[in-house]
């Protein structure tokens, strides 16, 4: 009698993957202190109140025991504080461990590939093999011919017996371009990132790490930099992510635009693109004597014409903008789409969930795009 095998689904209660005492609260630490701004006493204050309802730990290991294995491994280190005190703060090796915990959030889903993998649809003397051939052609490279394929030839047109190379039987193998992009993200710090109850600055500054996290690993050819805006506009470097925080500052979207283009300017690559994530309205600009003129009532004719002008002269500079709109009201939803149309740009409007992922995937999108 042979036997039988029957096919089906074994159900049984999930087990979560085995995770470590430290390692479980490595991962809520991590988490902890991109919402305090690398203040690691509040961090931990914030741990040890989640330890007291969830029972995180046990006699076995505690909270102690944790920042003790911290500072082992070298995620903090002993030092001073403003006001004379002494106490911990979080290492190099910290910051790069937050940016890739928000990696793996925000872009889970993603492979890893080679360096510089911004393929195009622009084939040629490129640096990446396609596996199409065509006829050798008078300056194409000697490199890109294919001589398997052209011996190939050379016997099939002058036979074995009479075997002989000639120009007609060289084939080379087509090459894609492989595109770099220079990016620039933008982020809103103004006041109202923090107001009516929703912490706006958080997420905005993981989805920064996130990218930057990105780009470091995956496409290393890439540049991003990285700048803020609220009354002025500076950039902070991508080491700094995770202390960023929100000041008592107007939105002076003209300035971080006028910032953006200056950086794109420099850069040689022939991508170029700004992404911007802000949730109010522009309500400064800088005078030429250096004063700042303010008005936060509605949206001021005289600063949002400054801001149309910026976008036009990024158009002309072929640098596009894509706004990400972190509210809902209709009259700045009109702002954005009349900046968008004079930049030729795109715009989204969004609320915080979904945020990394719609910058990731125009990320994805602007950079395929044909090298001129």
């Amino acid at each position: 009698m042979k036997n039988e095998f029957k096919k089906g689904f074994y159900f049984k209660t999930y087990e979560a993957p085995f995770q470590s005492p430290f390692d479980k609260l490595f991962t809520i630490f991590k988490e902890l202190i991109t919402h305090t701004s690398g203040d690691f006493d509040e961090a931990i204050n914030w741990l040890r109140e989640l330890d007291k309802e969830y029972k995180l730990t046990d006699e076995n290991y505690t909270i102690d025991d944790f920042i003790e294995d911290l500072k082992k491994k070298g995620y903090i280190r002993d030092e001073v504080k403003g006001d004379g005190s002494s106490g911990f703060g979080i290492t190099a090796k910290t910051e790069r461990a937050i940016r890739q915990q928000a990696l793996d959030q925000i872009f889970g889903n993603l492979k890893r590939s080679g360096s510089g993998s911004h393929k195009t649809k622009h084939a040629g003397n490129g640096d990446e093999h396609t596996g199409e051939f065509r006829e050798f052609n008078f300056g194409d490279s000697l490199e890109r011919i294919s001589l398997t394929e052209s011996l190939r030839n050379a016997q099939i047109n002058n036979g074995v017996e009479s075997f002989m190379l000639t120009e007609n039987d060289l084939v080379v193998e087509e090459a894609q371009y492989k595109a770099q992009m220079s990016t620039v993200l933008m982020i809103d710090i103004s006041h109202s990132m923090i107001l009516y109850g929703e912490d706006r600055i958080t997420p905005a500054k993981k989805v920064a790490m996130a990218l930057a996290e990105l780009i470091t690993t995956r496409y290393p050819k890439d540049t991003l930099d990285i700048l803020v805006f609220g009354n002025d506009a500076w950039t902070i470097p991508i080491k700094d992510l995770p202390y960023l925080q929100v000041g008592p500052y107007h939105t002076n979207t003209v300035a971080g635009l006028q910032l953006a283009m200056d950086i794109l300017r420099r850069k040689r690559n022939t991508n170029k693109q700004i992404f911007m994530i802000t949730d109010g309205k522009p309500s400064c600009v800088r005078e030429r004597d250096g004063s700042y003129y303010m008005n936060s009532n509605g949206l001021d004719e005289y600063i949002v014409d400054k801001c149309y002008t910026q976008a036009q002269q990024a158009r002309k500079l072929h640098i596009p903008i894509t706004t990400f709109m972190i509210a809902r009201d209709p009259y700045l939803q009109r702002f954005v789409n009349q900046f968008t149309e004079a930049n030729q740009g795109k715009a989204f409007y969004t609320g915080i969930k979904g945020l990394g992922e719609m910058i990731f995937e125009d990320y994805e999108a602007n950079r395929k795009k044909r090298i001129k």
